[in-house]
């Protein structure tokens, strides 16, 4: 395996858009680099168009002839689609990779995946790293979040190339190996679910000014940039004021007007929910966050139902500093569930997840990075009871001081006919963790009527069945 003494080359297989900015942020950082692309013709281009850096870069006409042409040892990036093409490329590298030789899988994986190719390459005398990458492509290209799964030697070995790409927060590099096998490429998919429940929340609240106050969409952006000077400052509320004040040149109407209101997703969003569902964790603001990215894919289905109920959307009488306090409980305990995730998997899958480096790591270069990372950070250090951000003493603050404010807007968008999927689930989850004694005592009882499943006494005394069970 590499080490700091070693010097390995390095190469990148998959120049699409992610793959190209990071290869020209690894040349631009004084690396020098192999290149090559499923499509041959795509090499000859993108050493044309990496300019004066070209000099840096030495392109193939397959990863094969990558490998080959490679000096020992070898440190080969993956930036290829998640899933078949990845095992491919193992496939196709793995007779002429040496011990001491890594390959790095650098896109977005379900860490399932990356366990499993682990072990395997690992059994082949082999190292493998998973690497989530954050930022989009402008951060690939000036600088992302790293997250990196992994043994501790290899890490080493390629930490210096990691290091010097990673966007900086007051100068500290924003990457770390966060544990053994798929830690990195899960908490990448923690962060993008995170990032689905925040993207929601901006829209919720855009979508309460621009139909429950009658906001045109300039007004609306320029809120969005006061919000960015203030405790919800992050890269997502800076875009956003770009965004809705933005005009579109072919008819001079607002660009968000144009554009056809479905959203995509890629999977990361459904793995984050489906993990805390294995897990036993509620992430209830990132599923809302999916269920409305579903159904907003479903336009013909939502024109039939305004049509056949045509529902009454009333005004909502909300200032702007109770939506800008209502945004910020619900990004804290959109984060608090997410870290939640985080948690169980840390004990799960024994990674020892540190959680306020894991904040740190996202503070810059990466697409949730906000000022509210520094809190979190903070109040991770400082202790949470539980384990559980939201309880942390400065989270308890902000909450008590937001939570009216999210009350007030979740009440008045229900009652106008506003939906809040996020919004509202934020405020479920709270009420749901702020009362000691809930009402699954029922459900305890229904489960042992029907199925003899039992039920603990809170006395502790035996009877674990009811009298139906005779």
């Amino acid at each position: 395996m590499t080490s700091p003494e070693t010097s390995p080359s390095f190469g990148l297989f998959g120049l699409g858009t992610m793959g190209s900015a990071l290869a020209l942020n690894i040349v631009d950082n004084g690396f020098e680099l192999h290149v090559a692309n499923r499509s041959a013709a795509r090499v000859d281009d993108f050493i044309t168009e990496a300019g004066a850096l070209a000099n840096k870069l030495t392109g193939h006409n397959s990863l094969v002839a990558m490998a080959q042409a490679m000096p020992n040892p070898r440190v080969i990036i993956l930036m290829v689609p998640a899933g078949a093409a990845v095992d491919a490329s193992i496939a196709d590298l793995k007779p002429h990779l040496q011990p001491g030789d890594v390959v790095i899988d650098a896109g977005n994986a379900d860490f399932n995946e990356t366990r499993r190719r682990t072990a395997e390459m690992e059994q082949a005398g082999l190292a493998f790293l998973g690497m989530g990458v954050s930022g989009g492509e402008d951060g690939a290209r000036n600088g992302p979040s790293i997250m990196v799964g992994g043994t501790q030697s290899v890490w080493q070995g390629v930490r210096p190339l990691v290091d010097a790409i990673a966007a900086k927060f007051d100068g500290a590099p924003c990457a770390d190996r966060l544990g053994t096998d798929g830690a990195g490429h899960f908490v990448k998919t923690v962060h993008n679910g995170i990032e689905y429940a925040d993207m929601q929340v901006i829209a919720e609240t855009y979508g309460l000014m621009r139909r429950g106050k009658s906001m045109d969409p300039a007004a609306i952006g320029q809120v969005f940039d006061r919000w960015n000077t203030g405790p919800l400052k992050s890269y997502l509320v800076e875009i956003t004021g770009a965004v809705l004040g933005a005009t579109d040149s072919a008819t001079n109407a607002p660009l968000v007007d144009v554009i056809v209101d479905a959203a995509g997703q890629k999977g990361t969003g459904r793995w984050t929910v489906i993990e805390a569902l294995k897990l036993g964790v509620a992430a209830s603001t990132i599923e809302a966050a999916v269920g409305a990215r579903v159904w907003s894919a479903d336009r013909d289905g939502r024109a039939v139902g305004e049509a056949l109920f045509a529902p009454t959307r009333g005004d909502v009488d909300l200032s702007e500093a109770d939506i800008e306090q209502a945004m910020l409980a619900a990004r804290i305990i959109g984060h608090s569930q997410g870290f939640d995730l985080l948690t169980a998997a840390s004990a799960q899958f024994d990674w020892a997840l540190d959680m306020a480096r894991i904040s740190e790591i996202w503070r810059a270069g990466c697409i949730i990075r906000s000022a509210l990372l520094d809190d979190i950070a903070t109040a991770f250090r400082a202790g949470a009871p539980e384990g559980k951000l939201a309880f942390a003493p400065a989270m308890v603050d902000q909450l008590n001081a937001t939570i009216p404010a999210l009350r007030r807007l979740v009440g008045a968008a229900i009652t106008a006919g506003h939906p809040v999927p996020v919004l509202s689930n934020a405020l479920q989850w709270f009420d749901g963790m702020t009362q000691a004694r809930g009402s699954a005592d029922v459900i305890q009882g229904q489960r042992d009527y029907f199925g003899r499943h039992g039920f603990d006494r809170v006395d502790g005394l035996p009877g674990r069945h009811g009298p139906w069970a005779d």
